[in-house]
């Protein structure tokens, strides 16, 4: 499998190939080799469907029968690579040669890569194409940069302080408790302390503890299985209860959630009903909604559990089986290969739901959850040990 991206005879090229064919998208428009206009290259596919946008003018390769994940064990190389012996010869249309240019803020599945000296695992040939210590994006936030004698110097937008503009004015002589996040209110000229897991009140400075976790939007609490390499991974399982008057909400996810190929499995509501996805490696999963038991949002608790036996999904609601289905009887990929990692209520700070599920849920969870239990534990995981942002203690009350 592959996906690169070239210059063709100053044609910008996609080539991507996923097991069974491959499928070349060429932009209309060329790039001009004046070296002084900068140019916004979109590139991607979503199964195998293609896209390929230059400057705001789109190309699109329909989807059609066949592979769908991009199954790719090599470095990911920007420029050029070390030995062309790792292009694949239907991946460019003539013989591989390195480019010549200038590349900046390269995003990947959401993630920006650090065109840095030390962030990348190697390199060669490549310098600063600015030319200054001033670079790109050094000052943050739409300020200025300044070459000095002695390095550089950013003149800030107003709402703006800092060496590089990297924070807000609001924020600057915050009150927020050391475990706590200052989030700039622009339109009211103030500030929120978004408090850490185990933290609570206006500034985030009194400690709590709870076994109830209450999630009251923008929370997230992120879960490390100490136990993961241990696990046998062909036969996951997640039971918890939880409680909640929303119709839509992501309750937990158990998987990385970094990038599409990522394996997971996911709890969660749309529209007032219960849904559950499985991925074991090629997205080939197929939601599974239970359409009759739209009464998960009556604010009262329901214990759900999902069962995984290789490709098998069981999911029981109230004790009660509701859903059953082999999401694969090829037995292609029959582990859930999660790293470890199970997110509550939503994702890190600035990381939106609807975007890192791929739109499979529309928004954080809002209510309560407890007692949740991985694979055949004897004991409930300790929320409290977890990393999270703006989790409350649910105990009592609403």
């Amino acid at each position: 499998d592959f996906l690169c991206i070239s210059l063709v005879n100053g044609f910008i090229q996609l080539r991507y190939n996923l097991g069974d064919k491959t499928i070349i998208l060429q932009t209309f428009q060329k790039v001009h080799a004046n070296g002084n206009t900068w140019h916004l290259l979109k590139a991607g596919r979503v199964g195998n469907e293609g896209y390929l946008d230059l400057d705001g003018i789109n190309v699109t390769q329909n989807a059609s029968p066949g592979m769908n994940a991009l199954d790719t064990h090599t470095d990911f190389f920007v420029g050029g690579v070390s030995s062309s012996n790792l292009v694949n010869s239907m991946a460019v249309e003539n013989e591989p040669t390195s480019f010549t240019g200038c590349i900046r803020e390269i995003v990947i599945n959401n993630r920006e890569l650090k065109l840095t000296v030390t962030d990348p695992k190697g390199g060669a040939n490549v310098g600063d194409c600015d030319g200054t210590v001033c670079g790109y994006t050094v000052c943050k936030n739409n300020g200025t940069c300044r070459v000095e004698n002695v390095g550089f110097s950013c003149s800030c937008p107003q709402e703006w302080v800092g060496s590089t503009c990297e924070q807000s004015i609001h924020c600057s002589q915050n009150r927020c408790g050391s475990q706590a996040l200052c989030i700039p209110q622009h339109t009211s000229f103030s500030y929120t302390c978004v408090c850490a897991l185990g933290w609570s009140g206006k500034y985030c400075d009194s400690k709590t503890k709870f076994f109830i976790a209450k999630f009251v939007s923008n929370s997230y609490i992120k879960y490390t299985d100490p136990y993961y390499g241990k696990r046998d991974l062909q036969y996951s399982r997640i039971s918890l209860n939880f409680t909640t008057n929303q119709t839509e909400g992501l309750i937990v996810w158990m998987g990385k959630g970094e990038d599409e190929d990522n394996d997971f499995l996911a709890i969660g509501l749309a529209n007032g009903t219960l849904k559950v996805v499985v991925n074991l490696g090629e997205r080939i999963s197929v939601p599974l909604i239970h359409s009759k038991y739209a009464a998960c949002c009556d604010e009262r608790w329901h214990f759900v559990t999902v069962v995984q036996n290789q490709t098998c999904i069981k999911v029981y609601l109230d004790e009660e089986p509701i859903l059953f289905e082999d999401i694969d009887p090829h037995r292609k990929y029959t582990a859930l290969n999660y790293g470890g990692i199970c997110y509550f209520g939503g994702f890190e700070i600035g990381r939106e739901v609807s975007v890192v599920t791929t739109g499979l849920f529309q928004k954080e969870f809002i209510g309560k959850i407890k007692d949740v239990v991985l694979f055949q534990d004897s004991r409930k995981i300790q929320l409290m040990k977890a990393e999270g942002y703006n989790v409350y203690n649910g105990n009592y009350g609403n």
